[in-house]
């Protein structure tokens, strides 16, 4: 008698100890993961997106427009005479303007 109630606790004791790890994995995926992998996204997104002439901000707070790019680099024009060239996934962000096209 006392084993098959010894059995039947050992049973729930096993699911009242992986129950909280549970629970402590989903409340992580939904404030931690998930929002990270949204942003991992858009940034994925507007560095397809970016084209010539956009106005953009890299990680190292230089700003500058984009004067040539290509899948992994970037041209930057900082000023009419300086042009410095950057990995791609130094964008930190886009300014949401688009710089005048000077022809000469």
């Amino acid at each position: 008698m006392f084993e098959t109630a010894a059995a039947a606790g050992g049973t729930g004791g096993i699911w009242g100890a992986i129950l909280p790890f549970v629970f402590m994995f989903v409340i992580f995926y939904f404030l931690l993961i998930r929002p990270q992998q949204k942003k991992q996204k858009q940034r994925k997104m507007m560095l397809n997106t970016l084209s010539k002439g956009d106005k953009i901000v890299t990680i190292g707070g230089l700003h500058g427009t984009i004067a040539e790019i290509t899948d992994d680099i970037v041209v930057l024009r900082v000023n009419d005479v300086t042009k410095l060239t950057f990995d791609r996934a130094s964008i930190s962000h886009a300014t949401g303007e688009k710089a005048p096209v000077l022809t000469k």
